[in-house]
């Protein structure tokens, strides 16, 4: 990795160094400080730059990288194992995921959205037609999964629902902004008529295995994750509801070989009998177009 000096960088942009020190101070350019001094990662600035082009209207982006953003799944991980597709994966959060996508640095994202009014709305459906940048993308159906409460073997605190969480003061192991999940949370306060200042809070947890883990090493209660998570660690489930988990991707991406391998193996008999052995999982529909811009 090449790294350039404020004046180096300056002259790499074609700017004014103080313009450069602005740019550092406003949080608007890619740069780190090393023994006090400033230095700007040349392969950085040139994603940076890349990602600021204004196109006109109908002109393609550049490839997007060969990676599968937002939501983490057992189930999804294994696929892009097992399919042998080439795409790689990065579990951020859907929301996390969709930004990125938005911005063409990914070739799809793995969402499940929720709706704060409505929990069980079909809310990656209604993403997409909200927003004006997803004219071109396309929804795939992955799975529907079995989403609930994760709590200790005999489930000890007798929690059944979010009523009994708050009233027990619960420690809600919790996801990070944007995740599914949390949004499932905020969703289920909002119905109960409290903010989510009235939880007992549990540590932050990046995925649904991490919540699982938390709990078996006693520093949570409970957490809201997939059934399959709760089954490889052992741990109890409490149902709350099944929801859309679904890959989002352009359409002129959807016909390339990566993508096309990885549909066909979701319809695949190898796939279901995965899905079967984990729990909790619904791929009847698993690589249908769900919904099309």
């Amino acid at each position: 990795m090449r790294l350039l000096t404020t004046s180096e960088a300056a002259q790499y942009l074609r700017l004014k160094e103080r313009k450069i020190y602005e740019m550092v101070a406003e949080g608007a350019i890619p740069c780190t400080k090393i023994t006090g001094r400033w230095l700007f990662p040349q392969s950085e600035l040139d994603r940076w730059l890349a990602a600021s082009v204004q196109r006109p209207p109908g002109m393609p982006r550049s490839d997007p990288a060969g990676i599968i953003g937002g939501s983490h799944d057992p189930l999804l991980e294994w696929a892009l194992r097992e399919s042998r597709c080439g795409l790689a994966s990065l579990a951020e959060g859907s929301e996390a995921g969709i930004e990125r996508f938005a911005r063409g640095e990914i070739i799809a994202t793995a969402i499940h959205l929720h709706a704060l009014d409505d929990a069980e709305a079909d809310a990656n459906v209604a993403m997409m037609q909200a927003r004006g940048d997803m004219q071109d993308a396309v929804l795939i159906g992955f799975c529907r999964r079995e989403q609930g409460f994760l709590v200790a073997p005999g489930n000890p605190m007798k929690i059944g629902s979010i009523a009994d969480v708050l009233a027990k003061s619960a420690r809600m192991a919790q996801r990070p902004k944007g995740a599914g999940a949390q949004l499932l949370l905020l969703a289920l306060l909002q119905q109960a008529k409290v903010t989510p200042e009235k939880l007992s809070n549990g540590p932050m947890c990046p995925t649904g295995p991490d919540i699982a883990q938390a709990i078996r090493a006693g520093r949570a209660d409970t957490g809201i994750a997939t059934r399959s998570v709760a089954a490889a660690l052992g741990l109890d489930f409490v149902p709350i509801l099944w929801e859309p988990f679904d890959l989002l991707m352009r359409q002129r991406d959807y016909f390339r070989e990566p993508s096309q391998a990885l549909v066909q193996f979701l319809r695949g008999v190898e796939f279901r009998t995965r899905a079967n052995e984990l729990g909790g999982f619904d791929v009847s529909a698993a690589g249908a177009v769900r919904f099309v811009n």
